[in-house]
């Protein structure tokens, strides 16, 4: 298209005053304007101007296809806004956007702050769960808030688990003549906070935070016992070798304990399993982790249970593979996938042994031993042999 037919506008708690004269002009000509009804009154839009649908829907914009029309979004539109989810549905000639400083370099710049080494959430919609793995001693977070009684209630939330002396800074209309801060400590905030806050930071004090390896404490995840042991999930965790952005398939997940560290580090995860029970254990570790967005759980019995998956990067076999299995799943997967299975069993360790000698990879045994009291002394109390095989496809 010659000219854009689509502006994307961000727009400040100044309004009209804070805008560009290109982003000026695109609201004068437009037919229709999008947004929010605190951006529609920043604006001083009334009769062309359309409230977002709650929840939001990018087609309402679309059908205005080839027409002058502008939406309207807080600060920065593709940073936790709506300017993504439109240009993502269209051709790159048919939009053009005009970005105001996002709220959170807003925050960084009145706390003095370096963005770039701040963790920045939307938790308009999403649990507090999602701070999970960003937490530790120093962290600091910036957090997009619905209003002040989520406030509130993620200052009890980060007092329930530890982090009750972190700080924690309210801070509402940054940039408009409304523009307020006030800092807390997050056990001292009392009842709901006034106001629709537009944001909340907090430096982190008082707990430890999860440790950013592989293997876990095994304490850290609900179980019925099958689990993946710690010492022997490190080893999977390597063996797999994650990266940010890939998916893991993981066949008879168990706990999901392998989905969550393998998530951990950036990817996603689909956790297959067949007992309903331990499915709503993977369920629960994934919040616990504040990673169910990021985690599928499928009750089922592989391969079957594989149909119509997304092709995975890594697939990993805790227990329960066999050649029918194997026959399935290895034709399934794309050159360059990487799989690992594990066996405790002289059946499935003899086929790990025959698949090795068949595709290659690395075949390794594992022997553990704890100590453990022995009358009045110690002894060494040995776990049960794992065989890991790992092989790319």
């Amino acid at each position: 298209m010659a000219d854009p037919w689509l502006t994307i506008i961000g727009i400040g708690e100044d309004g009209l005053a804070g805008l560009s004269e290109a982003s000026r002009k695109a609201l004068r000509e437009a037919e229709t304007v999008f947004g929010g009804e605190r951006h529609l009154a920043l604006a001083g839009v009334t009769g062309r101007g359309h409230p977002w649908p709650v929840p939001f829907d990018a087609e309402v914009v679309l059908g205005c296809r080839g027409r002058p029309t502008v939406v309207l979004a807080s600060g920065d539109p593709f940073w936790h806004g709506a300017g993504a989810s439109l240009a993502e549905k269209l051709e790159a000639g048919e939009w053009v956007a005009h970005s105001a400083p996002s709220t959170f370099s807003l925050v960084a710049a009145r706390l003095g702050w370096r963005l770039e080494a701040v963790a920045c959430l939307g938790l308009h919609a999403a649990p507090f769960e999602r701070l999970v793995p960003h937490l530790a001693p120093g962290a600091r977070i910036i957090c997009l808030v619905r209003d002040g009684n989520a406030a509130g209630d993620l200052a009890k939330w980060l007092s329930e688990r530890g982090w009750g002396a972190s700080a924690f800074w309210t801070l509402v209309a940054l940039g408009g003549p409304r523009e307020s801060i006030a800092e807390h400590r997050a056990d001292g905030v009392a009842g709901d906070l006034a106001g629709n806050l537009v944001a909340v930071a907090v430096e982190a004090r008082g707990a430890q935070g999860i440790p950013h390896s592989a293997g876990l404490s095994d304490d850290l995840f609900a179980h019925d016992g099958q689990i993946t042991k710690r010492p022997v999930r490190a080893l999977a965790i390597s063996a797999l070798a994650p990266r940010p952005g890939e998916r893991l398939w993981d066949i008879g997940a168990g706990s999901g304990s392998i989905s969550v560290e393998w998530v951990l580090c950036g990817g996603t995860a689909t956790a297959i399993e067949m007992r309903e029970d331990r499915a709503a254990n993977i369920r629960s570790n994934a919040s616990a982790f504040g990673l169910a967005h990021r985690i599928a759980v499928v009750t089922g019995r592989a391969p079957e249970a594989l149909a119509g998956l997304d092709a995975p990067d890594a697939v990993f076999i805790g227990g329960g593979l066999d050649s029918a299995m194997f026959d399935v799943i290895w034709p399934l997967l794309a050159p360059g996938t990487r799989l690992v299975a594990h066996a405790v069993t002289l059946e499935t360790e003899a086929l790990l042994s025959e698949l090795h000698q068949r595709h290659g990879g690395e075949l390794m045994r594992v022997e553990i031993a704890h100590a453990g009291p022995l009358g009045r002394y110690r002894s060494w109390e040995a776990a049960r042999p794992v065989v890991q095989w790992s092989a790319v496809r």
